[in-house]
């Protein structure tokens, strides 16, 4: 394993002063190379032994060894790519680093989504949902989550609805649905084939088809009657679908505000909702 992998890795095991070394040595490899382990503890504001101790627990006999390290690390580094986790955050980055990267790609995906939908479409949806006889929620994998969170939310008001992921299960339900009655589509692609035959389902039975789908024109968002966005801006390179659920979550906050707002009844049931979890906590202690 490469020492600038293994440090990020062990970071968050080592003593304070050994995590400053750290922190040191992943923001300034380059510099390592120059440096006597004296003159490292200098420039860190530790002891010479604290550096001595760190490179063993690295796994090295001494801080020459762990140079000899840095050295090859930093050739493998100048032939190769950086190796991409999630987004602009790579394998090399320190705790802080990676912090600081996610917390900022999370504060651009929320702001580039809240200017993607304007209020008017946003009060047309919650009329939408508030007129609705049953609305059922549908997404695939992370997006089904938050639709179930949405559904969850929903119910609260007192509304009529449900979160279906099985597409046999969906067809069933909406063969009954009307015009009277909502389909809610999650979907960040929104060319997942079972969102797109499940809309096209809803079109067919004149079912009102309102969907969530990312920025960029797709089948489902062409197939609503009203569509919102999200700007997730998801790189090929990433862990989970973490961005795009940060924008759709603010999305669907953003509705069951709304929705509150909107509707006296909505915030009664919401009260006795609540004061029912409530009273159960209470009890249960």
């Amino acid at each position: 394993m490469a020492v600038l992998q293994k440090i990020s890795l062990l970071k968050a095991n080592l003593r304070s002063a050994e995590q400053a070394l750290a922190d040191y040595v992943l923001t300034n490899p380059q510099q390592i190379r120059q440096l006597s382990s004296q003159e490292l503890a200098l420039a860190v504001g530790v002891s010479q032994a604290t550096v001595v101790r760190f490179t063993q627990k690295l796994g090295y006999k001494g801080y020459p060894d762990f140079k000899f390290a840095i050295t090859d690390s930093l050739h493998s580094l100048s032939d190769e790519q950086p190796v991409k986790l999630h987004g602009d955050i790579s394998l090399a980055d320190s705790y802080s680093t990676m912090a600081a990267k996610l917390l900022a790609g999370k504060i651009e995906v929320l702001t580039n989504t809240l200017g993607a939908n304007d209020q008017q479409t946003m009060e047309q949806f919650c009329q939408k949902l508030l007129q609705a006889r049953r609305i059922m929620l549908t997404g695939k994998g992370a997006s089904f989550l938050v639709a179930q969170d949405f559904c969850l939310k929903l119910r609260k008001l007192g509304m009529n609805a449900l979160a279906e992921s099985d597409n046999h299960s969906q067809l069933a339900d909406l063969a009954h649905y009307s015009t009277k009655d909502v389909l809610f589509v999650i979907s960040e692609s929104g060319e997942t084939s079972e969102m797109v035959a499940i809309a096209q389902y809803a079109r067919q039975q004149k079912i009102s088809l309102l969907s969530l789908t990312g920025f960029a024109p797709n089948t489902v968002a062409k197939l609503s009657e009203l569509n919102l966005k999200t700007v997730a801006n998801e790189s090929a390179a990433r862990l989970s679908s973490i961005l795009s659920r940060t924008a759709q979550e603010l999305v669907i906050d953003l509705l069951f505000i709304l929705l509150t707002q909107s509707s006296v009844k909505g915030r009664k049931m919401l009260a006795a909702s609540n004061q029912a979890v409530a009273d159960y906590r209470n009890k249960a202690r």
